[in-house]
């Protein structure tokens, strides 16, 4: 597990960044090689190589590409998605993204930027509607900074943009009854879901209090995939004064494995939706 971008020096070793150093380190001793055979194909030091691959330093095409060949790897799709990754780490660490317009966005600044280069999300959460199914009026409830209302519309652009983010999203019943706002608000929040539902790259399901107790009832989390072959899944899990990630390996899937039973278990598709506009009616 990693806290949001820890420190080393003057360094700083961003999710994005260790995600690239660790699709490099695996692509390395995949090809039986170690670390100063890295080094001498960029005619670098070991402890260069030790830098990129721990995700402290912003890495530059020319070395990706030389890496790459080294290694064996020639398939423009995973090349390029290094490539890819690589600009998205080095815009994240020059604060260029679009996100650095929106002061009120705060500390989440690091996962947006994983959020924007993600192809998939499932997120489980126990309290809230899902941020990227929030209706303004909801998020204005949650936090009426306006800077932050605005983020969040703008994150919610990846749900329809040219190449639409795959959101699957399991919700605890009790998040639909919590009346957030007053219930005008929550019933333009649970309306405004009926909607969101009928894209096709989105599905929310719930899960019902006669469910039972669930593996991951303590705590809500996002699970990000990305397009290129073998990527790690990132874990992104929000907790009170902190964030807590888990960048691949067996605990990136155990929580895969865990929504994946949440959601076998929560209602379906049809039943959700009839679920959540019963909800609406009441208020």
């Amino acid at each position: 597990m990693a806290t949001s971008q820890p420190t080393q020096g003057n360094s700083t070793s961003t999710v994005l960044g260790r995600r690239l150093g660790g699709e490099l380190m695996r692509l390395r001793t995949a090809a039986g090689l170690r670390q100063p055979h890295a080094a001498k194909a960029l005619t670098a030091s070991t402890t260069k190589i030790a830098k990129m691959e721990g995700g402290w330093v912003p890495m530059r095409d020319p070395d990706i590409r030389a890496l790459c060949e080294l290694y064996g790897v020639h398939d423009p799709a995973v090349v390029g998605g290094l490539l890819e990754l690589a600009r998205l780490d080095r815009e994240r660490r020059k604060a260029r993204g679009w996100w650095s317009e929106f002061p009120g966005i705060g500390a989440i600044q690091e996962y947006v930027a994983l959020e924007c280069a993600a192809t998939t999300i499932r997120t489980w959460q126990l309290a809230f509607v899902p941020g990227l199914l929030q209706a303004p009026e909801y998020v204005r409830a949650l936090n009426p900074n306006e800077s932050f209302v605005n983020a969040r519309m703008a994150r919610q652009q990846r749900l329809v943009d040219d190449s639409p983010l795959t959101l699957r999203a399991v919700v605890f019943e009790a998040a639909l009854r919590t009346v957030v706002g007053g219930a005008e608000v929550m019933r333009r929040q649970l309306m405004h879901l009926t909607v969101m539902v009928e894209q096709p790259n989105i599905d929310v399901r719930v899960l019902p209090f006669s469910a039972g107790a669930q593996p991951g009832m303590g705590c809500a989390f996002n699970v990000l995939s990305f397009a290129e072959p073998g990527a790690m899944d990132v874990v992104y899990m929000e907790i009170p004064r902190n964030e807590l990630w888990h960048e691949g390996g067996e605990e990136a899937g155990v929580y895969g494995a865990m929504f994946e039973t949440i959601e076998q278990n929560a209602l379906t598709a049809e039943e959700s939706l009839a679920l959540i506009t019963s909800l609406s009616k009441e208020l």
